[in-house]
């Protein structure tokens, strides 16, 4: 039977507050095989019923089921509109119309009519308290309601009440942008929390990363020196009349319960000052004051749509214990990025005091050196009235243990329970294979991108840093990628990146920026130079294209072109014969064969520069004529060329020597196609050399770590790359996982065999970066892939490399067409190995088969494979299939 089981809006179920009408999409499901979509019909409506649509493509004869652009249809601002999908295949078969997908538009900056308020004056710029909004409007009676839409949005942190309830599930909203520039708000669908007569609107509002204390340099009031809120609420009844309710000077302001709250540092909450009802109608606001307006631009004013933080899920402690010291701690087995929630009795004035940490020490006791400066603290004082019941508002902590400073009474493990927030992102992979050990280091990848993707991709969630570095980023793009649709919390970030690059396209280490001129006491960073180091900066070109990869996004790529463009250009402009540099270079930063005492690689600056200048430069030309910019294309496909040549006279001396020896300029010549064909086997011989060296380890750093496995599975050593893998002792990923990890740490000893710490200035133990051999473990061992030219998985490349003396493998990817699986098996055979492969590939895409290695099928499952080099390989239409053969 064909159906369409999900349509989705710009790689989304739902979405709110779009401005224009979504990019479509629909996965397919079918008992057939070689299902190839036929034709499409899309409708749109206001009505879940779809009885008087207000758009009918009618029918569309192609095969497209993603990435599909309507024809100009303008919609209605805060409407709530239904889509629905039902196509035919080439098997004569037609689908029923799928279920309905919604999205609800938003408001574009020029249509507010809200203002900026704020219950803050300058005099408060060094203040970190919580402030209370409120209003009171009437509904007449009678009227019938037909939706009530609102936006809304801060300077700062907010949460939105309406009739004594919280509005959503999103925390720590808007978010952080450059805010200046691109400031996002959030929409809801309200009708059902409306009454006639009187309703309440309010909102509780913090510094969150507008005005508060940020970046390891402690500098605060980077954007601004007030919090403000705007909301825009649309009621519309029966008869067609609507009514507005919007921010304004009218509104009045209160000081809030929250003395204290800070992204670093914590929040102190007293429960004696709350004001009950506060947001309901009809409370008494005597000593409330009058708002200010703020000046603050509307036109920065744009759509989040999808992808907020929000709880995603709840943890239970799992011990709670006395350190050797005597400290009370908690232990809830799994390093994570949210807040506690607890419950409490006590007297009014009692305290409960809680500081979230990372680690033990080698004796077993609370180790907070590593948090650097940041009190990662929650302070909360009882109001005496039974059970009470708390969890902080515009902060979020970094830890797996809580120590229990101050409590009333005994504290017990029903009291706590651990909030698991990151931004909402639909998981997309999974894997699971016969060694615990790589399931838990695939299980340390998850939990360290649910760790730092709190609305952006930081570089770690617990110290007084948690920025959005671009190198972390760039690195771990492709892994996130595999393991969750994160193709709107990218998009979203890349317009960060492009408004906070320099009028030159300098790229910013960290997006948002706040570093630039900001960072004259830091030991690594001064004035000045704080933009545009190779493999970091280089996110404005990788990022984009990991986008059109992995989901088919063109128009993410037409967005980002100018800034991919820019940062190239940059490039170019500062280069003499195709080397470029420009003042502070990481290189390959953190790697063990760098000088004593130095985070800086020994891998030359001007190689790890001169790589990364031919990567951008040869995928801006690939974008530019995937966008069809023919002259660019041209143009960039000349200069990589010219980069390549300068590389091979720069670093290879006559006889074919690479000559900076160090594992990751061999990593990068070789998976950058930086090698003359005439010299490949002696770089990989080289590389193989200088990891026998290290007895079969990696000294790499963030640069060279991410392509290691890549640059020799690619090159005929596979067995290398999973040798490499499978290592347990220092350094390697499995003696992360061999120390009591759960996610990825910042050093390979951030914990060292001794049980001794790594120096406490920079020692995160949940720093993805290193995780992003997860692509390898998807692509590679898995072999899940696309083509380039059918990206997104309209064509996929299943090309499996079994190995690491596993047993077993499973894995399974949700493509934006559907599921793709891939599970291996691995039983001992006279002479070898039978292998036994499991495929499955979703309707409408097809994929080439690789069986690498094969010397004897065995079965075929009616797939018509052909001979080559490598093994076996064929083309094959969706469905499942089982191959066995012998290798």
């Amino acid at each position: 039977m064909l159906a369409v089981e999900n349509v989705t809006l710009n790689y989304e179920r739902s979405l709110a507050g779009c401005e224009t009408l979504p990019v479509f999409g629909w996965t397919i499901s079918s008992s057939l095989r070689n299902v190839v979509q036929r034709s499409w019909r899309l409708q749109l409506a206001t009505s879940v019923s779809f009885d008087d649509p207000c758009y009918d493509s009618g029918d569309i004869h192609d095969d497209r089921s993603n990435n599909v652009v309507l024809p100009a249809f303008v919609c209605a601002h805060s409407t709530r509109y239904y889509v629905r999908v039902r196509i035919t295949d080439n098997h004569g078969q037609s689908s029923d119309w799928s279920p309905e997908a919604s999205f609800i538009t938003g408001l574009p900056a020029e249509a507010w009519q809200g203002e900026f308020i704020s219950a803050e004056t300058s005099q408060d710029k060094a203040e970190s308290k919580g402030t209370l909004l409120r209003h009171e409007f009437t509904l007449p009676q009678g009227a019938d309601i037909v939706s009530a839409v609102v936006h809304a949005s801060a300077l700062g942190l907010y949460q939105l009440w309406l009739n004594g309830e919280k509005v959503g599930c999103d925390e720590l909203a808007p978010g952080w942008t450059s805010y200046h520039h691109h400031l996002l708000y959030q929409t809801w669908d309200v009708t059902e929390r409306l009454r006639e007569g009187t309703n309440a609107i309010g909102a509780m509002v913090g510094a969150g990363w507008y005005k508060g204390d940020m970046s390891f340099n402690r500098y605060r009031n980077y954007y601004g020196e007030q919090t403000g809120f705007i909301c825009h609420l649309v009621v519309t009844l029966r008869d067609g009349s609507q009514q507005i309710i919007a921010s304004d000077g009218g509104w009045l302001g209160s000081d809030s319960a929250i003395l204290f709250s800070e992204i670093y540092d914590g929040e102190i909450y007293d429960a004696r000052l709350e004001q009950r009802g506060w947001s309901e109608p009809g409370f008494a606001a005597q000593g409330w004051r009058a708002v200010n307006v703020l000046s603050a631009d509307r036109a920065a004013l744009q759509p989040q749509t999808a992808c907020p933080v929000q709880e995603i899920e709840r943890l239970t402690p799992r011990a709670l214990f006395t350190t050797p010291k005597g400290e009370t701690v908690l232990d809830f087995g799994q390093n994570l990025s949210g807040w506690v929630e607890f419950c409490v009795r006590g007297e009014a004035g009692d305290n409960v005091s809680l500081r979230h940490f990372e680690v033990l020490d080698a004796e077993g006791n609370v180790y907070l050196d590593n948090l650097r400066t940041a009190k990662q603290r929650i302070d909360y004082t009882l109001r005496g009235d039974g059970e009470e019941r708390y969890h902080p508002h515009f902060t979020f902590q970094g830890f797996r243990y809580v120590m229990i400073e101050r409590w009333p009474g005994t504290p017990t493990l029903d009291d706590f329970t651990a909030v698991v927030l990151h931004s909402a992102m639909t998981p997309t992979g999974h894997i699971e294979t016969s060694n615990a050990d790589l399931n838990q280091l695939h299980h340390n990848i998850l939990w360290g991108l649910k760790g730092n993707f709190v609305d952006i991709p930081t570089d770690c969630p617990q110290r007084d840093e948690r920025l959005g570095w671009t190198g972390d980023a760039q690195i771990f793009c492709r892994t996130a990628s595999y393991l969750m649709q994160t193709h709107t919390f990218f998009a979203k970030w890349l317009v960060d990146l492009a408004h906070d690059q320099t009028p030159e396209g300098g790229v910013p280490h960290v997006i948002p920026d706040i570093l630039t001129g900001k960072c004259d006491n830091d030991r690594f960073l001064s004035h000045g130079r704080t933009h545009s180091s190779a493999a970091w900066a280089d996110a404005a070109v990788i990022n984009p294209w990991t986008l059109y990869l992995m989901y088919g996004d063109t128009q993410t790529l037409a967005r980002q072109y100018q800034s991919m463009k820019a940062w190239v250009e940059f490039m170019r402009a500062n280069a003499v014969d195709n080397m470029w540099s420009w003042k502070l270079q990481f290189g390959d930063w953190v790697a063990l064969d760098a000088r004593e005492g130095s985070y800086f690689g020994a891998t030359p600056n001007e190689l790890t520069c001169m790589a990364y200048y031919a990567l951008s430069t040869q995928l801006l030309a690939k974008s530019a004529k995937v966008l069809g910019h023919m002259e660019d294309a041209e143009r960039y496909t000349a200069l990589h060329a010219s980069i390549v040549d300068s590389f091979h006279r720069e670093f290879f001396t006559p006889n074919g020597r690479l000559a900076a020896r160090t594992q990751t300029a061999h990593i990068l010549a070789l998976y950058f196609q930086l090698v003359p064909e005439a010299y490949r086997e002696r770089t990989v011989q080289t590389l193989l050399t200088l990891l026998e060296e290290q007895d079969g380890h990696l000294v790499t750093g963030f640069v060279g770590t991410p392509y290691f496995c890549h640059a020799l599975s690619e090159n005929g050593q596979a067995d290398a790359a999973w040798q490499l893998l499978m290592k347990e002792d220092f350094p390697s990923w499995l003696y992360q996982v061999k120390a009591g990890a759960t996610t990825i740490w910042e050093h390979w000893d951030g914990v060292k065999p001794d049980g001794t710490m790594w120096s406490p200035d920079m020692n995160s133990f949940n720093h993805y970066a290193y995780g992003a051999i997860g692509e390898w473990l998807y692509r590679a061992a898995a072999g899940i892939n696309t083509e380039e030219a059918a990206p997104g998985f309209k064509r996929s490349v299943l090309h499996p490399i079994p190995g690491g003396n596993l047993q077993w493998l499973k894995a399974r990817y949700a493509s934006v067409y559907g599921d793709i699986g891939v599970n291996w098996a691995l039983e001992p055979a006279k002479g070898g190995q039978t292998v036994t492969l499991d495929v499955e590939i979703p309707p409408n895409t097809c994929s080439t088969l690789v069986l690498d290695g094969a010397h004897t099928l065995l079965e075929t499952d009616g797939i018509d494979f052909a001979p080559v080099a490598e093994g076996y390989r064929a083309q094959v239409g969706s469905g499942r299939y089982r191959v066995i053969f012998q290798r």
